[in-house]
């Protein structure tokens, strides 16, 4: 797709750059804004790329821009890959009830006691789980009170030590307990995250093997005799998912297909794509560690059928039902994404 419009969106993107230095020495992270001690990395980083992206449309890419086979971290986009990496889990009859508590299937790893005990699987995925404890050598009160662009604002400072509510009452975005959901997927898996998602997810849907997914140097446990890395959910700390915006375009295109892959394959079962769009009660703006456009609050210049991935830096992976349309970008300046949806929008209905 070479129109005017389209055009005029990718100069666009490429106008307005994410504010973060494209070298980890500068600005750069989502750990400077944490108290100290927790104010470093505790994984391994590497410099970012341009701005790039990916446009899908129906299966056919009709756009890119910037370096799009160029692995780069993606932040909380992967959230959404420990909430595929629950479906396999769940279509395989691993975690059968989501409602269960936790610790019933991931004994010992900080589920046994107290309000921990009553956590469930679905909580996590919401983030309403109220986890307690430290997770790799980080509390979870580092994350209270923590404000996302995206959710509704908090009434504290970020790291104060927020009063805990029952869990399933209360919603926070809270990147410990994400570490804690990775620890519990590893415990029931039995092996490292990535290889599962490799196998399960990456390979079948045709994703290229330049990517990787890497944990803390605080991060190894032993899993029947082995060390194993536990992975994050992000990059928070440093580690977390590195993977291009042509990579990322399967895993969107995937679940716009209800878990079929491009040859039909059936990746994931289509309830538990459905299971992961269902807006959470406390917080209908978000699924299963994904946003949901739900009336339109995220982004008004897009249908709210929209869902997406997001990660700090910033990166989205959006998918588009109503046209059939996967958007991957890469290093944008979140203030303008809106807009530049919107102008994609445009775009590609000019092509319709």
């Amino acid at each position: 797709m070479k129109n005017a419009l389209m055009q005029d969106a990718i100069q666009f993107a490429v106008d307005h750059e994410s504010t973060w230095d494209r070298s980890v020495t500068g600005v750069w992270g989502v750990h400077q804004q944490d108290p100290a001690p927790y104010n470093r990395l505790l994984g391994p980083v590497h410099d970012r790329g341009p701005v790039a992206g990916v446009v899908l449309v129906d299966g056919k890419e009709v756009a890119s821009w910037g370096e799009p086979d160029r692995a780069d971290l993606t932040f909380s986009v992967a959230k959404m890959y420990l909430a595929l990496l629950t479906g396999v889990a769940h279509d395989r009859g691993l975690i059968p009830d989501l409602d269960e508590p936790v610790r019933e299937r991931a004994p010992g790893i900080g589920f046994d006691e107290g309000q921990n005990a009553d956590i469930t699987w679905r909580q996590l995925l919401q983030q309403t789980s109220e986890w307690e404890g430290e997770r790799f050598g980080v509390p979870d009160q580092v994350d209270r009170y923590r404000a996302v662009t995206f959710g509704d604002p908090p009434a504290g400072k970020k790291g104060d030590a927020r009063p805990l509510q029952k869990p399933g009452t209360y919603w926070e975005y809270n990147d410990v307990r994400i570490n804690q959901l990775s620890l519990a997927l590893l415990t029931v898996f039995r092996k490292a995250l990535p290889e599962v998602f490799r196998e399960a997810i990456m390979r079948p849907i045709g994703a290229s093997e330049d990517w990787q997914w890497v944990g803390y140097d605080t991060s190894w446990v032993e899993i029947d005799g082995q060390r194993v890395q536990s992975v994050p959910g992000g990059s928070h700390w440093g580690g977390g998912m590195s993977v291009s915006a042509r990579d990322q375009a399967l895993v969107g295109e995937m679940l716009l297909n209800g878990g079929r892959a491009k040859d039909g394959t059936q990746v994931l079962s289509a309830d538990w794509i459905r299971q992961m769009q269902e807006p959470c009660g406390l917080a209908p703006y978000y699924g299963f560690l994904i946003w949901l456009n739900h009336n339109q609050k995220m982004f008004p210049s897009v249908p709210a059928s929209s869902f997406f991935g997001v990660g700090a830096g910033s990166s989205f992976t959006w998918v588009e039902p109503e046209r059939k349309m996967v958007v991957i970008v890469r290093w944008l300046n979140s203030a303008h994404a809106d807009e530049l949806f919107g102008k994609i929008l445009k775009a590609v209905d000019a092509e319709a």
